[in-house]
């Protein structure tokens, strides 16, 4: 058994305690079918919002440097491209703050509704957007608010997925049924460098038409996803978790009147009860951002600007990675129902700190299988952490403030790991040579094993 999180005044009891033998996770009429449902529901969202995303990385490493960035030659542009790129992880937690808010207040299902339409709107405009050529700086500037636009939805809708799978799921596999959120990152990898090696073998990823247009699809044709997820989501209904704790609001309402609960912001109760569960998360979860934006952009464009291989090659072998990190999504996910979240993460951080060191000096030999093999182990190491922190994050923190506590946590992460090392990779590389990246990478290895070592194993705890 393991110990609640530290409760305040007036904090209800038992919203964190342990599971019982034969205790129920679920209300019977969101058993089985209604379950597997709202698992899918919420990989298709995941997949459909993280496409979105991910076809900015993509781009940021193929195509933004030349559209959005001429006038800065090729290295200058790529570090301005990668600057917009990282802008999304500073908008996260603001994300995670505000949809964070109105989960926990108004529900999961209608929150995630809102932070799918608001990714949909901003990656169909960066695909209409003119280049650099057309209406000069005014180019850069629109980006930067639309990448901005992104993040701030993507910072709300990782917490509310896995949310609404883990508050879902039975006892004892709650590992198992917020796998499902988490394999979207996977398909959304495999999906965005599939349209962008489509689009470049249609229109030839080096002429004209693609770097004017060709490029533009994949942001366009996103708008028909997000119409299949918006269906999806408005077709389940909100968790039995939070329904039972509005339900017990209302109760309390009609017998204590106006409950101080009730004016208590969730982001401060976050902060006043459990603040030292966020930062430990952000850190735990550090090096995994680092390693799968790594993996994901910086590592596409170093393929064809440093070690120069083309485009077509690295995006197939970015569509072969997406599998098996996926792989390893499910593979780590299952485990950790059976030996916790927290080991597995563990293994996690110290299969990083070595890699990390041996990253750069195998990709510098110029194999290509090298950088087939680079690319795999980077994006396995990132999904044997993912597949457990989408159960790990729900159960750390209190239903009232559910929602934020995870976002917050969850985007921190992606500030310290996602946003920094992409940006400072290019000149590190530049002024110490490539092993300098890896030794930045060790050390946010190092950071991630400490910060997970000082976690509570959550596995046994009820919602």
């Amino acid at each position: 058994m393991t110990s609640e999180p530290r409760s305040g005044p007036g904090e209800p009891t038992g919203v964190v305690s342990a599971e019982p033998p034969g205790s129920v996770g679920t209300a019977p009429e969101d058993a089985g079918p209604g379950v597997r449902r709202v698992a899918v529901a919420s990989c298709i969202g995941t997949t459909i919002e993280f496409y979105d995303f991910f076809i900015y990385g993509t781009a940021a490493a193929l195509v933004f440097p030349t559209v959005f960035f001429p006038a800065l030659g090729a290295t200058a542009g790529t570090v301005a491209s990668f600057a917009t790129f990282a802008v999304a992880f500073i908008a996260r937690p603001v994300g995670a703050m505000l949809f964070g808010h109105f989960g926990d207040r108004i529900g999961r299902k209608k929150t995630l509704v809102s932070t799918l339409l608001l990714m949909g709107i901003s990656t169909l405009l960066i695909g209409l957007l003119p280049g650099a050529d057309t209406i000069g700086v005014a180019a850069p500037i629109i980006l930067v608010l639309l990448r901005f636009a992104q993040g701030f939805a993507v910072g709300g809708e990782w917490a509310g997925a896995t949310l609404l799978t883990a508050e879902y799921a039975p006892p004892g596999r709650r590992g198992l049924y917020a796998m499902f959120p988490q394999l979207g990152p996977a398909i959304a990898f495999a999906l965005s460098s599939g349209t962008f090696l489509f689009t470049g073998m249609a229109f030839g990823d080096t002429n004209e038409a693609f770097l004017s247009y060709g490029w533009r699809i994949p942001f366009i044709f996103s708008i028909v996803l997000v119409g299949i997820g918006l269906y999806m989501r408005l077709a389940i209904k909100e968790t039995p978790v939070f329904r039972a704790e509005m339900a017990a609001k209302e109760k309390s309402l009609l017998r204590d009147g106006d409950p101080a609960e009730k004016q208590t912001l969730p982001f401060l109760e976050v902060l006043r009860f459990q603040s030292r569960e966020v930062l430990l998360a952000a850190g735990a979860l550090a090096i995994m951002f680092a390693f799968f934006y790594m993996g994901t952009a910086y590592l596409t464009s170093y393929a064809t600007t440093t070690l120069g291989y083309d485009r077509p090659f690295v995006l197939v072998v970015g569509i072969a990675s997406s599998f098996v990190f996926g792989g390893a999504i499910v593979l780590s996910a299952l485990y950790s129902d059976r030996v916790g979240r927290r080991r597995v993460i563990m293994v996690s951080c110290a299969f990083s700190i070595v890699w990390a060191l041996a990253l750069f000096p195998l990709l510098d030999s110029g194999s290509p299988v090298a950088f087939v093999i680079g690319m795999m182990v980077t994006l396995a190491i990132f999904g044997i952490a993912y597949g457990p922190c989408g159960a790990l994050l729900p159960e750390m923190f209190a239903t009232r403030y559910r929602y934020t506590g995870a976002g917050l946590g969850y985007n921190l992460a992606g500030v310290l790991g996602g946003a920094i090392p992409p940006l400072i990779a290019a000149p590190l590389a530049a002024s110490f040579g490539s092993i300098a990246i890896g030794v930045m990478l060790a050390a946010l290895g190092v950071l991630s094993l400490i910060c997970t070592a000082g976690l509570v194993e959550t596995r046994h705890r009820a919602l």
